[in-house]
């Protein structure tokens, strides 16, 4: 399968679930009771900001109201969070799960880490969103729309793991000709952006929530340059520009400016395969395996209410950005978009992870 045939494929298949309507629910009441919603990251990243977010409108959403605190278990790039996960047998709802583009690509490579199956769990919500690639003030300058001066620069970067959702900014910049220097380890992308403020790193990338919350300020003080962004998809599986972030270039138009950058081929088929499995639909919210379908059927059901919401359209885009939110059978369908790519895709990264890392998948 080509990649503009997966892209095409997914988005028509993303959207027309979307459109199903939600299945009636039973009696489920969670009146007093607390429901956990486990983040495998930091409190200072992106997941964090996107499930403080949903926290309270769900919490309104779902009958009886019952309090949803969002707890944090990071560690080895979020599969510490998904193995604990896995062998929870909950069953009355009271614990929910979250899972990033760092989750989703350690499954999709076989990283012997993964003790979890995806498709083990019941996901009630997906969310896509974007990321924001930017530089310090100084080598901002050197930026003009090309990386074609900022290939004799020397940049360091935190790092949760090449094979994490990281893989996609690293790639990218491989692809322009830049050298940067990952710096592995760091539990979140909100770590990475501490190291750039504390000018440890002078590079850095944050998905959607991340930068709105807490580099867009950086931006706009002059203390940091906004490179690019990965871009969204259009309804044909082409990159267009993030409809958060419609001011800043995409990658695609970056890496067209520069000197050697190539946006055909398997290089660039790789790179799309694990954008489009790490982005338009990056967060998923899931119930562990074995709950009951009426309690599934109650969460798809706040989630819709939550959706629908008059004012959702407005402050989520402040928040986590304007990107599409997916229930019920969208939500499963996204699951399928976010946990494949081609194998051609896989071998490539494989190989590239393996000569520019020394990372070996076995």
């Amino acid at each position: 399968m080509t990649i503009s045939t997966f892209t095409r494929r997914a988005v028509v298949g993303l959207l027309a679930a979307a459109g199903l309507a939600a299945p009636a629910t039973a009696e489920v009441d969670f009146s007093g009771k607390t429901i956990e919603w486990v983040i495998p990251f930091s409190e200072t990243g992106g997941s964090a900001k996107w499930a403080n977010f949903f926290a309270p409108l769900l919490s309104e959403a779902l009958p009886g109201a019952p309090t949803v605190v969002v707890k944090f278990m990071p560690g080895a790039g979020s599969t510490k969070g998904a193995n604990w996960f896995q062998k929870e047998k909950h069953d009355d709802g009271t614990l929910l799960f979250g899972t990033s583009g760092s989750t989703q690509f350690p499954y999709l490579l076989g990283d012997p880490r993964v003790r979890y199956e995806y498709n083990d769990w019941t996901p009630v919500m997906a969310s896509g969103t974007g990321g924001v690639a930017y530089l310090n003030a100084e080598d901002g300058t050197k930026f003009d729309g090309s990386a074609n001066m900022l290939k004799d620069v020397d940049f360091i970067y935190g790092s949760q793991g090449a094979t994490r959702l990281d893989l996609v900014p690293l790639l990218a910049w491989q692809m322009l000709g830049m050298n940067v220097e990952p710096v592995f380890g760091i539990k979140g992308r909100g770590d990475g952006r501490l190291m750039f403020e504390r000018g440890e790193a002078n590079i850095d990338y944050q998905t959607s929530s991340g930068y709105l919350k807490g580099s867009a300020e950086m931006v706009a003080d002059g203390n940091a340059v906004a490179m690019m962004t990965w871009g969204s998809l259009d309804g044909d599986g082409n990159i267009v520009r993030d409809p958060t972030f419609p001011d800043i270039a995409t990658f695609k138009e970056v890496c067209e400016a520069t000197d050697g950058c190539e946006t055909s081929g398997e290089q660039w088929d790789a790179w799309k395969a694990f954008f489009v499995a790490g982005f338009p639909v990056q967060k998923l919210a899931f119930l562990p395996a074995g709950t009951p379908q009426d309690v599934v059927d109650t969460y798809t059901a706040a989630f819709e209410a939550v959706v629908a919401r008059a004012d959702f359209a407005e402050i989520s885009s402040k928040r986590v950005g304007k990107y599409s939110v997916f229930t019920g059978a969208g939500a499963q369908a996204a699951l399928g978009t976010a946990t494949n790519v081609p194998d051609s895709a896989k071998a490539y990264v494989i190989n590239w992870l393996k000569e520019s890392y020394g990372v070996e998948l076995k």
